[in-house]
């Protein structure tokens, strides 16, 4: 059984320096490939080196709207500079957040970054993930001036509602579910995975977040940190919300992911 990592952060500060060894715990586990998403301008060499070092990793690069108010006054000619030099990657983590995680950003400030990365996404004709909290009418609008998108682009940790998903799905949306899907209400879940095309349907972690639910009468120590080899979670749950094989799952996601990240330049095209 393959899986793949459509969306982690690999090159977070917790856990940077234990990253070759969460990449071989998957690898064990059989996870193939990690899709590591660069958040700012801080991070985007690390995506790169680490792009470099593993194989299995599909370096992204692109500004998060949590972190738009460090950016430098050159940020988006950095990041185009970044694509020319790792014709490997793909376009991540963007996005519009109008949670409450998000209360203190300039929502203003995140259109005038977002878009241009979403443009140049569908310039590079490559995938994009992209974060999105409280803001689907605003990504649909901006989805529809500026798309389709024939390359892709990931809803990471998707949380949206079941009837969105057709209109954005028509635009060349793809839908990843991480542990954070595990925290929705069961019957909203049900609903949700429903909606999904089949072949728009990916599996993720979103680690070091995205730690899926626990079983609260174990009394096992609960770790803090998540990590790729707990995608295996997501997969038992979602399968059992979907009333499916998680084989048949795991291979739906698998293929999904592997047509997705096989862009021209992407790594994938000379190894899979």
């Amino acid at each position: 059984m393959k899986l793949f990592d459509a969306h982690c952060h690999l090159q977070d500060k917790r856990v940077i320096d234990k990253a070759s060894q969460l990449i071989s715990a998957a690898l064990a586990v059989g996870v193939t490939n990690f899709a590591v998403n660069g958040t700012s301008e801080k991070d985007w060499d690390l995506v790169k080196e680490m792009g470099e070092t593993y194989l299995s990793v599909v370096p992204c690069f692109g500004l998060h709207p949590w972190f738009i108010a460090d950016r430098s006054p050159h940020w988006f000619n950095t990041l185009k500079k970044f694509f020319e030099t790792t014709p490997t990657a793909a376009v991540g983590e963007i996005g519009l957040d109008k949670g409450p995680l998000a209360g203190g950003i300039d929502y203003s400030d995140q259109l005038v970054v977002f878009r241009p990365q979403l443009e140049l996404a569908k310039e590079l004709n490559k995938p994009v993930a992209v974060h999105c909290i409280d803001a689907f009418d605003d990504l649909l609008e901006i989805m529809r001036s500026v798309g389709p998108f024939p390359a892709g682009v990931i809803l990471h940790s998707f949380n949206g509602s079941a009837e969105v998903v057709p209109k954005l799905a028509e635009l060349g949306a793809y839908f990843s579910f991480s542990g954070w899907f595990t925290y929705i209400d069961e019957k909203i879940a049900k609903k949700t995975l429903k909606s999904i095309p089949s072949d728009r349907f990916l599996l993720e972690t979103d680690s070091p977040d995205g730690l899926p639910k626990s079983d609260e009468s174990s009394s096992d120590p609960k770790p803090t940190l998540n990590e790729p080899a707990n995608i295996l979670a997501v997969l038992d749950y979602v399968a059992n919300l979907s009333n499916m094989k998680k084989e048949e799952l795991a291979e739906l996601s698998y293929v999904n992911s592997v047509r997705l990240f096989s862009y021209p330049g992407s790594k994938l095209l000379t190894y899979q």
